[in-house]
């Protein structure tokens, strides 16, 4: 009579990357979570390149004015600054979503 050798259990205490069981409207949702984010940070992208190419026109074509000069300057660190806080708005929200799956 042969017997079959016992598995060990695995460990409780290793860490694992992914849950035993995902409920899939969770997965879904974080799905389209993950997509409105990504079209958010477009949104944000494509409003830093206007603003950069507003600037970038005001400055090459009325650098004469020096109002519009200044306006041209500011509107590019406004665009700078747009997609600076768009980038980080994408990786906090990343994050978040990240967290609540693993949950």
């Amino acid at each position: 009579m042969a017997t079959e050798p016992i598995s060990e259990a695995p460990d409780e205490g290793a860490a694992s990357t992914e849950p035993a069981h995902v409920d899939p409207r969770n997965r879904l949702a974080a799905i389209r979570t993950d997509l409105a984010n990504e079209r958010t940070l477009l949104a944000y992208v494509r409003t830093a390149l206007m603003l950069v190419g507003t600037g970038g026109m005001l400055i090459k074509f009325f650098g004469n004015d020096s109002r519009l000069l200044m306006t041209g300057y500011a509107s590019l660190g406004v665009g700078a600054s747009v997609l600076w806080l768009g980038i980080i708005q994408f990786r906090r929200a990343a994050a978040r979503v990240r967290h609540h799956v693993r949950r």
